[in-house]
């Protein structure tokens, strides 16, 4: 079986699966989502979920969030990892929307990526949950989960990525990548047995 003809079974397993895609993480707009994905780095949405509650009733404007003292962001968000981090960047990242952008979240990958706190992974995040634009966040289910099916050699992320964008029609990345996701976490847990993971089984035991 080709890796091709893989990725088809997956895609139509997927989508028996998990028709529905709802966003993981609680937001509003495309600024609570960025702010959100970005808190969510080495934690998990769970975990966002519960605090930016708190977070986005104090500031869930750029303008609020910039007039927020780090201080008052790190007591805000000190429940999740990476808290001073995370704080400063938010700060940071909230001024750079104000004087770059009007205060309004850039509809490009490279804008994105310039500010603070922001790598290739939650600008994808935003650029497809927010935007609409074809993306392929690869987290770390759909890295360990895209080697294990034996769809890429899997050294990095971007190794990952690019071979799922060329396996995987581009009107799906959206969606496929919310799904292979959603399989990993109820399926294919990291510290699982695999006891559970009937995609793997149906790939490689015929």
């Amino acid at each position: 079986m080709t890796k091709k003809q893989r990725a088809e079974i997956i895609l139509q397993e997927l989508e028996k699966l998990y028709p529905e895609t709802p966003i993981p993480l609680d937001h509003k707009d495309p600024f609570t989502l960025l702010v959100a994905v970005a808190l969510s780095a080495q934690t998990t949405d769970k975990k966002v979920n519960q605090i930016t509650p708190k977070l986005f009733e104090a500031a869930d404007t750029p303008e609020k969030m910039a007039q927020l003292e780090f201080e008052e962001i790190r007591e805000l968000i000190k429940e999740i990892g990476l808290t001073n981090q995370k704080a400063k960047n938010l700060k940071r990242m909230s001024e750079l929307l104000l004087e770059r952008h009007d205060g309004i979240v850039p509809q490009t990958f490279e804008e994105l990526e310039a500010l603070p706190g922001v790598g290739h992974k939650t600008a994808s995040v935003v650029m497809s949950q927010a935007f609409g634009f074809p993306a392929f966040p690869v987290d770390t289910h759909i890295h360990r989960l895209m080697k294990q099916w034996k769809l890429t050699e899997g050294k990095n992320v971007v190794q990952t990525e690019n071979d799922a964008k060329k396996l995987f029609p581009e009107h799906t990345w959206n969606k496929v990548h919310l799904q292979i996701i959603f399989y990993g976490r109820e399926y294919s847990p990291a510290r699982g047995n695999g006891e559970k993971d009937f995609l793997t089984k149906m790939l490689f035991d015929r």
